[in-house]
């Protein structure tokens, strides 16, 4: 094993996962600290004031507050499935005796010996397993959520606060799938080499930053996304 075919995964990636792991942990330092600051946090506000409304006036919204449920709950199928099946393909990969390194030797920069290559499918497939786990667990959550909904709200246990956690919970698990997935992409760019993992991460950061907080536009005092 020489230096020289390593060193650039044992540089890039590595890099490429502290910009990813850091980016997350500074959202979610944001989102604890200043909330409204966030979509993620404005966006649980509001659910929170949604299921008060809905828990209060069961009787004419509950239809509605099904149906918004059930497509969440499809929502987070989707996800699940799409990860479970993207799981049972590499693991097919994996565990195949036919050698896909073969075509990419000479054409990709950093190592593509028998075991990178395996490395980095174990990679993809770990990721997309834990992401399968994170959306089973919300959609675990949600269903509970659109039975206890229309409880009566003057109930000392199943309150709107309960409901709200379960459903943040939901949505959080949920929100955690959905960056396992996202974080995907670098690790299958590995394929071809650490160099795209890195611009991809890179890149992934800026675009992430600008769909998680909200700006206030100096002109009008409103927050735009």
């Amino acid at each position: 094993m020489e230096f020289k075919n390593y060193y650039l995964d044992l540089i890039m990636i590595p890099l490429s996962f502290i910009i990813s792991i850091s980016y997350n942990l500074w959202l979610w330092h944001k989102v604890r600290t200043e909330p409204l600051s966030t979509v993620i946090g404005a966006n649980a506000h509001g659910r929170r004031l949604w299921v008060s409304t809905i828990m209060k006036d069961n009787d004419k919204k509950n239809i509605l507050a099904i149906q918004t449920i059930r497509n969440t709950i499809m929502g987070s199928t989707l996800m699940a499935t799409t990860s479970i099946v993207l799981c049972c393909g590499l693991a097919a990969v994996v565990s195949s005796s036919y050698s896909v390194k073969t075509p990419l030797n000479n054409t990709i920069y950093g190592a593509h010996g028998q075991f990178m290559v395996a490395l980095k499918y174990v990679t993809l497939l770990v990721i997309f397993l834990f992401s399968f786990m994170c959306h089973s667990l919300s959609i675990r959550f949600i269903s509970q959520v659109n039975f206890l909904i229309n409880c009566p709200e003057d109930s000392t246990i199943v309150t709107s606060t309960y409901v709200s956690e379960l459903l943040e919970k939901s949505f959080m698990l949920g929100m955690i799938g959905n960056r396992l997935f996202y974080s995907a992409l670098p690790v299958m760019l590995w394929i071809f080499g650490p160099v795209l993992v890195f611009l991809c991460s890179s890149t992934m950061v800026p675009v992430l930053y600008n769909l998680d907080f909200l700006f206030e536009n100096s002109k009008n005092g409103k927050m735009m996304a």
